[in-house]
């Protein structure tokens, strides 16, 4: 938990860093942009933003395109799985959903709660499942229309997810999605954590997605996870159920 002290303005603020690291969000939230809307987004004049961004790109942490725009760098990425595995989700966690997208035929996904959000970690795509522009890295993702989200609400108090879900809203997707937390307290009292749980077509339309909620078998480890799958039509096949299960025990934290 962050100290209020900690989030006060500091006497000795370096404010290149600060824009510097402004300039970074703005790339990260919208990749392919060229200079000049990176500074008029970041709120910077051109001449610094160029600078900074010529910086950032020496260092790795944004890579210039052959157009001229600008995307997130590999040093981004290894910050991130860094930070995975501090939060007990290694390098292995990549492998296994690797292998989960190739067994299944599904594209994969993992994701737990983050700042009160379900945010999606990390996937592995696979043919059998459409593209879906909200479920990338680091996005976040609706809890209460998503297997993903449901999965992760299980995880917590009935407190804890009223208080994410109310934080969070509970936007229309489709004419299937939950909204009103009577109706998904209903949905969640059907479901059990140690299951594969699904959701069709809340989240998209004729779009099927299954999770599972990764066990805990440490005492006091307050962080959840999930796995999911995204899939065609209206059903979960039996194979995928089976490996979603398989792969989410093989991740039990311990």
């Amino acid at each position: 938990m962050t100290l209020d002290s900690e989030r006060e303005r500091p006497d000795d603020l370096v404010q290149s860093v600060g824009r510097a690291f402004r300039v970074l969000e703005v790339v990260t939230r919208f990749p392919g942009l060229p200079v000049k809307a990176i500074a008029r987004r970041s709120g910077l004049n051109l001449s610094t933003t160029y600078h900074l961004v010529r910086t950032l790109a020496y260092e790795g942490y944004v890579t210039r395109l052959k157009d001229g725009t600008y995307d997130v760098g590999e040093q981004v990425s290894h910050r991130f799985y860094e930070q995975l595995g501090s939060l007990g989700r290694g390098p292995d966690t990549r492998e296994a959903l690797r292998h989960l997208a190739q067994t299944s035929g599904y594209s994969a996904y993992l994701g737990r709660i983050s700042a009160g959000r379900v945010v999606v970690v990390d996937y592995a795509e696979a043919p059998g499942s459409p593209y879906i522009e909200d479920l990338e890295r680091g996005l976040d993702v609706a809890s209460h229309a998503t297997a993903l989200g449901k999965a992760l609400l299980l995880g917590m108090s009935r407190r804890e997810r009223h208080e994410l879900v109310a934080e969070a809203g509970m936007r229309k997707f489709t004419a299937r999605t939950a909204l009103d937390v009577t109706t998904l307290e209903a949905q969640l009292a059907r479901l059990r954590p140690n299951t594969v749980i699904e959701e069709h077509g809340e989240f998209r339309d004729d779009i099927t997605c299954a999770a599972h909620l990764i066990p805990r078998r440490r005492p006091g480890d307050d962080t959840t996870w999930a796995l999911g799958l995204c899939i065609p039509g209206e059903m979960v096949p039996l194979q995928a159920r089976r490996e979603l299960s398989l792969v989410a025990g093989d991740l039990a934290i311990v």
